[in-house]
């Protein structure tokens, strides 16, 4: 619905969650359905759509050539601040510096 997200449903009856501007995969279970899958549709960021999801970060709709339809959730991906990850790249400086001086007296 927002375009971040692309679903993909494969005649095996395989389904995947890809990202949008990489196409890399998220998601993906194999054979999901025993036969082609016909549909695939996000459930849409409104209210109702956001219930649905819970703590999840996309709910995709999948329907197979049998009528079954499977509700595939994306677990919400988690991800350092930058300032953590600014501290720890400081942190891995000073003890480079640490580890040259007390390997080589008189480095500084």
């Amino acid at each position: 619905d927002s375009g971040t997200f692309l679903g993909l449903g494969t005649v095996t009856g395989s389904v995947a969650i890809h990202i949008a501007f990489s196409l890399q995969r998220l998601y993906y279970v194999k054979e999901a359905h025993g036969i082609v899958v016909t549909d695939v549709a996000f459930v849409p960021e409104s209210r109702p759509g956001r219930e649905l999801l819970g703590g999840h970060e996309a709910a995709l709709l999948s329907v197979a050539v049998d009528s079954r339809c499977k509700v595939h959730l994306l677990p919400t991906r988690r991800s350092l601040p930058v300032w953590l990850l600014l501290l720890l790249c400081a942190g891995l400086i000073v003890a480079t510096i640490l580890l040259l001086q007390l390997a080589f007296p008189g480095f500084l």
